[in-house]
């Protein structure tokens, strides 16, 4: 695996061996990185991206450096291209059309809890065209699972695909074996906030909807909430959330997706 840019790059047989990977390298301190210095390049504000790959990177020996766009010369005007070949590497772990590393996270986490992919039932609410959904729909696809999309029609994904469109959210998650939620307003999106809060406030991940999956569903979110809003935190706190061990699981899956890349 040279590059991963998209979930298109990976072949099931790729994300299969990511996560054996990742079961492999989960809690482990390595040498698999020595001395490697592995640039992290931010254009947007980050958390869970920046310092769970800074962590994996140091777990496995490596030395990151972790610059923002408007520290380089990236902020000038260079190239990118130009920017990476005196780099001797760029490091792309999410872009507003996708954000594979996340759904890599997420697929790996669903996989951990409900032990098997196909024929699962994942419910997104809210957003079609947000950028890790549009990852995660790939990897459903690829893996057998039954996707609906529950969303406004002019809030539809971005890509063609395998999945449905339930505008009505009740009837969308009716058997659902995983409700998936994000933010309505993504970073860019500010100057839509008002009309997008609006035209997708019935999509909230509430227990009114929860109570109409499956009784062993799991609620998950990529962070970071706007509790109250896309979900509401008797949910994000509640039994059926894996919020949490979905967010620590980027670390272990990026460590994974490291060593395919560097080593």
């Amino acid at each position: 695996m040279r590059d991963m840019i998209s979930i298109k790059d990976l072949s099931k047989a790729d994300v299969e061996k990511i996560f054996r990977l990742t079961d492999k390298l989960k809690n482990k301190l390595t040498n698999d990185l020595k001395g490697k210095n592995i640039v992290l390049i931010f254009q947007k504000a980050s958390t869970r991206t920046r310092v769970s790959f800074t962590v994996a990177i140091n777990q496995m020996g490596g030395n990151a450096i972790v610059l923002n766009w408007n520290e380089l010369q990236l902020g000038r005007g260079e190239t990118i291209e130009d920017t990476a070949r005196v780099l001797e590497g760029y490091g792309n772990a999410l872009s507003d059309l996708e954000h594979p590393c996340q759904a890599l996270a997420d697929l790996y986490t669903i996989k951990q809890k409900k032990k098997k992919l196909k024929g699962l039932k994942i419910v997104f609410l809210g957003d079609g065209a947000n950028n890790t959904f549009h990852s995660l729909i790939m990897l459903c696809q690829m893996f057998g699972m039954d996707i609906v999309v529950s969303c406004p029609l002019k809030y539809k994904p971005k890509m063609k695909g395998k999945y449905k469109i339930i505008e009505d959210p009740k009837k969308a998650v009716e058997n659902a074996s995983v409700l998936y939620t994000d933010a309505y307003v993504s970073m860019g999106e500010e100057s839509q906030a008002k009309n997008r809060i609006k035209d997708l406030s019935k999509y909230q991940l509430n227990s009114r909807l929860v109570k109409l999956a499956k009784r062993d569903v799991i609620v998950m979110h990529p962070l970071p909430a706007h509790r109250g809003m896309e979900i509401t935190d008797d949910v994000i706190d509640g039994k059926h959330s894996i919020v949490w061990g979905q967010a620590e699981n980027r670390l272990h899956t990026e460590k994974a997706i490291l060593y395919l890349l560097m080593k």
